[in-house]
């Protein structure tokens, strides 16, 4: 259920807006300090929820969602005055004396619709951005993380101003509510299907929006690459968060050859990241629902499988095993959707040309991993293949860092975050410019044109 009415939260945010309540600097890092402070004091209330909903590990969630927020808001806090002063840009002769400046400005009330499989990162790093920018916030947890949902709404109720943000609890019928109001950013984080609609709803409104959905991101492992740890790295991004990870590497391509060899290096990370029986590892965590559950199941071939399976699946505790599939075609069911799943099936391709042809078949996907030993490999992915980014010799860690933008392209999403890059997605770089009366060198430009005006103008403007 809400916890507010939407219609009064966002008439009270926009009051608040309106009245000068989040434009000083110095309240924008008060509150993020809060926000850090709220964190720090609920660390065991959204861990907890985090175990409840997937089943996350304590250091798990510390590392991808309580430590990238942390992270977050000390680089932001750090580097914000500097970020907000003006930067300043030449007009062009023809105008001088002047002087021009852009000016970072807020927006006003923003809506951040957050998803469910990162449920409390994918919440509070756009929050971040948005009261670094001087906005308002109205933020939607994801119904389908109810225990994290709850633990959002208590952080912010105990510790934000209600004058910054408030929470909006429930599900579609509450976020459908809020998207027929006029807000002037919409971020979304989710589906490609939800990610529709939200932009036309948006589109009534003419509302801008930050889309940040995702996609099948593909893998190639090149020949002669160290295969015991390039399999280490594709297992941890591939397996983190059950695989239910907007980035983690969907699909595997390698030459017969390399296929051949790398599957048991894959077969011994598992094992030495999860054990003998990833059921009873404390790391290993849950579907985040029995539907998502049996969605992934259906794309499960057993006659492929070479780890894993639908055999040692347990609908019940929503735990489905860390699964390699081998010999996978393109028509393959496991092939037809993004997988959001533990579930990594292997093509094998002729080389890296075959590889870059079926990446730029598809849709953009949010991100390409590359691991390869040659510079030239890593020069063509980079120039011949596009993806909301590229990782060379790794997998995930890339996207927590808040250095890097972070979005998608196409298909994959629109708009970035992170850093810097979230400080100018929740704000309009406004140009400034200032010009003297005296001289009034813009009678060069009045009419009527001719004689010495119009020969001075065609020089000038040649």
């Amino acid at each position: 259920m809400p916890t507010h009415d939407p219609a009064a939260d966002i008439t009270a945010l926009r009051e608040s807006f309106d009245a000068g309540t989040t434009r000083r600097v110095e309240a924008r890092l008060a509150q993020l300090e809060a926000l850090r402070r709220g964190l720090r004091a609920e660390h065991r209330r959204l861990t907890s929820a985090l175990a409840e909903d997937l089943g996350k590990s304590r250091t798990e969630s510390v590392i991808t969602e309580l430590g990238v927020l942390t992270q977050e808001i000390a680089h932001v806090r750090r580097h914000l005055r500097s970020w907000l002063r003006p930067e300043r840009f030449p007009l062009g002769p023809l105008q001088a004396p002047s002087r021009a400046e852009l000016h970072r400005e807020p927006l006003g009330l923003v809506l951040v619709i957050a998803p469910w499989n990162y449920p409390l990162n994918l919440a509070l790093a756009p929050l971040i951005g948005a009261i670094a920018g001087g906005n308002t916030t109205i933020l939607t947890p994801s119904e389908l993380a109810p225990a994290t949902s709850s633990a959002i709404a208590h952080l912010v109720r105990t510790h934000l101003d209600p004058a910054w943000v408030r929470v909006v609890e429930g599900g579609a019928d509450e976020t459908s509510a809020l998207l027929e109001q006029r807000v002037d950013l919409i971020f979304y984080t989710g589906g490609s299907t939800v990610g529709r609609i939200v932009a036309r709803a948006a589109a009534e409104h003419l509302t801008p929006t930050v889309l940040e959905l995702g996609g099948k991101s593909p893998v190639f492992v090149d020949d002669g690459v160290d295969l015991a740890r390039t399999a280490r790295r594709i297992v941890w991004g591939k397996f983190t968060n059950t695989g239910q990870t907007c980035v983690a590497p969907d699909y595997l391509m390698a030459t017969p050859r390399t296929a051949t060899k790398l599957v048991p290096h894959l077969r011994r990370a598992v094992r030495e990241m999860y054990g003998a029986r990833p059921e009873r590892s404390p790391d290993y965590g849950r579907m985040i629902s029995t539907d998502h559950f049996d969605r992934v199941l259906r794309l499960i071939d057993d006659d492929k499988v070479a780890l894993g399976g639908t055999a040692g699946a347990d609908r019940a505790s929503r735990y489905l095993p860390p699964t390699i599939m081998t010999g996978v075609e393109q028509g393959d069911a496991v092939m037809g959707e993004e997988i959001f799943g533990p579930v990594l099936p292997i093509l094998t391709v002729e080389g890296p040309d075959e590889a870059i042809v079926r990446i730029r078949a598809g849709e953009k996907p949010l991100t390409a991993y590359v691991f390869t030993g040659r510079r030239e490999v890593e020069d063509r992915f980079t120039a011949e293949t596009s993806s909301g980014s590229l990782a060379l010799g790794m997998t995930l860690a890339h996207v927590g860092s808040p250095t890097m933008p972070f979005g998608g392209i196409g298909a994959s999403g629109s708009g970035a975050y992170h850093g810097r890059a979230g400080l100018e997605t929740f704000t309009h770089a406004k140009p400034v410019v200032r010009k003297p009366l005296r001289p009034d060198t813009l009678r060069l430009v009045y009419p009527p044109y001719r004689g010495l005006k119009r020969r001075l103008l065609g020089r000038v403007l040649r």
